[in-house]
C-alpha cells in the first residue's frame, strides 16, 4: 500500500513549483528584454566555422562575412567548382578559408570529412548547416527521389553533421551550431509539403537537441543553439514566389540575409525568422489559433510558392 505523502514531502513539491513558476517568469522577462535589447554581438575572430552548401547562394555570403571576421572558414559543397569560388573570394579579401567536398547525405562521407578538418584545420568551434534543396510543386508531382533527396539533405545531412562534430564540442563544452529552417518550418505552405515537413523537422532536430544536452549528467552550458528561419530568399531555390501585398512579404536579398544570420549567430539568438517581424506572427500567434483561421489568414494574404520544375 502507497505511503501517504508527508507533509516534508508537500512542502518540498510546492517549494519546488514556486521555484519553477518564478524561473519561468525570469526567463519570460529575459526573453522580452533580450527582444528590446540583444545581447552585444561577440567576437568571432579566430573561431573555426564551418559551413556546408558554401559554393553558392546565403552559404557563400555568410562564409565570406565570417572571414571578414576574422574567422577561418571551412567551405564544405559537393559542388567542387562552386566551393572553390567560394574560398577564392574569401582569400582575395585576405581572409582564410578551406575547401572540402563532401555529400551531407553520406554519414560515412561525413564522418570522414569531421577527421580531415580536425587533422588539417583544428576543432570547429561553430557549425552551419546551411545545404538544402527545395523542389516546388503540388505533392503528387513530387518524385520519388525528389522526395527521399530533400529529406536526405536537409534532414538527415543535419543530423549526420552533428553527430560528426558535436562530440568534440561537447568535450570543450564550447561551440555553436547554427541550422537552416525555414518559415515553411513554421507555418504550411502548398506546393512545398515534403520540404515543409523536412524544415519543421530541422526546427524539432534543433529544439530537441537542446533539451537533451540540459538534461544530460555532463555540462554543455557552452554550447549554443541558432535556428534560422528565412521567408523568401533570393538564392535561386525559390523561382516564383507570390504574395497579395508584396510590400510587407519582400523577397530579401541574399547579402541582406546573411548579414542577420552572422549577427544572429554573433549576438547567440536562439531562433530568428528572416524577415525579422514574421518570427512573432507565426510563432506567437498563429500557433495560438484553431487551423480553420490559419487557413482564412493564408487565403487573405496568399503568401507563398508557385510551382515549377
Amino acid at each position: 500500500m502507497a505511503e501517504e505523502p508527508t507533509v516534508i514531502t508537500v512542502c518540498r513539491l510546492a517549494i519546488e513549483v514556486i521555484s519553477t513558476l518564478l524561473r519561468v517568469i525570469l526567463e519570460l522577462a529575459r526573453g522580452i528584454y533580450l527582444s528590446f535589447v540583444p545581447k552585444s554581438p561577440k567576437d568571432v575572430s579566430g573561431e573555426i566555422v564551418l559551413i556546408t552548401g558554401a559554393g553558392h547562394g546565403m552559404g557563400r555570403e555568410v562564409a565570406i562575412r565570417f572571414a571578414k571576421l576574422g574567422a577561418t572558414v571551412v567551405c564544405v559543397d559537393i559542388n567542387k567548382e562552386g566551393n572553390q569560388e567560394t574560398v577564392d573570394l574569401i582569400k582575395a579579401a585576405k581572409g582564410t578559408a578551406h575547401r572540402f567536398e563532401a555529400d551531407v547525405t553520406d554519414r560515412d562521407a561525413v564522418f570522414k570529412l569531421a577527421q580531415r578538418v580536425t587533422i588539417e584545420v583544428g576543432d570547429v568551434t561553430i557549425l552551419v548547416n546551411n545545404a538544402g534543396i527545395m523542389p516546388c510543386k503540388p505533392l503528387l508531382r513530387w518524385s520519388e527521389k525528389e522526395v527521399r533527396s530533400t529529406m536526405d539533405i536537409n534532414v538527415n545531412g543535419n543530423i549526420w553533421m552533428i553527430q560528426a562534430f558535436l562530440p568534440t564540442m561537447l568535450e570543450r563544452n564550447y561551440g555553436h551550431i547554427v541550422a537552416m529552417s525555414s518559415m515553411a518550418g513554421m507555418m504550411p505552405v502548398p506546393n512545398l509539403v515534403p520540404y515543409c515537413g523536412s524544415k519543421f523537422a530541422v526546427r524539432a532536430i534543433m529544439d530537441t537537441l537542446a533539451l537533451e544536452l540540459q538534461s544530460q549528467p555532463r555540462d554543455a552550458s557552452g554550447l549554443k543553439f541558432t535556428t534560422i528561419c528565412p521567408f523568401v530568399v533570393n538564392t535561386g531555390l525559390c523561382h516564383r514566389p507570390k504574395s497579395r501585398f508584396p510590400a510587407l512579404i519582400k523577397t530579401v536579398e541574399t547579402a541582406d540575409a546573411a548579414d542577420k544570420i552572422v549577427d544572429a549567430v554573433r549576438r547567440e539568438i536562439r531562433e530568428i525568422s528572416i524577415p525579422g517581424d514574421l518570427h512573432y506572427l507565426v510563432r506567437y500567434f498563429m500557433w495560438l489559433v484553431p487551423f480553420p483561421v490559419v487557413k482564412i489568414i493564408n487565403s487573405f494574404i496568399d503568401a507563398g510558392v508557385n510551382p515549377h520544375d
